[in-house]
């Protein structure tokens, strides 16, 4: 796989991973445990799929050569932009549905 392939591929999984927490009422969007999820939890999932994406970012710099080593700041940019990329979800649940819904 191009390189530039992996990191659209990350870019594009980001892109929807960030949104999923906001957009359905089931944990990864495949297990119901309530009614409603919290705040919290959407946070927490949001967290754990920020992970997940990391993850598959990880294997793929690996698959493509040797792993670069990062320090805290490089962990603190991606999280801040994956929160900038959940921004969509977060006003369709919070600030839209209200109003239109």
């Amino acid at each position: 796989m191009d390189q530039t392939v992996s990191v659209w591929l990350v870019l594009g999984a980001a892109l929807i991973a960030a949104n999923l927490p906001f957009v359905n009422e089931r944990w990864f969007a495949l297990v119901r445990l309530g009614e409603r999820k919290s705040l919290w939890a959407r946070l927490l999932e949001l967290l754990l799929l920020y992970l997940l994406v990391g993850g598959l970012g990880l294997a793929l710099e690996q698959r493509a050569g040797q792993i670069y080593p990062q320090g805290w700041e490089f962990y603190a940019t991606t999280l801040a932009l994956f929160a900038t990329l959940a921004f969509p979800g977060f006003v369709y649940r919070y600030l839209y549905k209200k109003r239109h819904g």
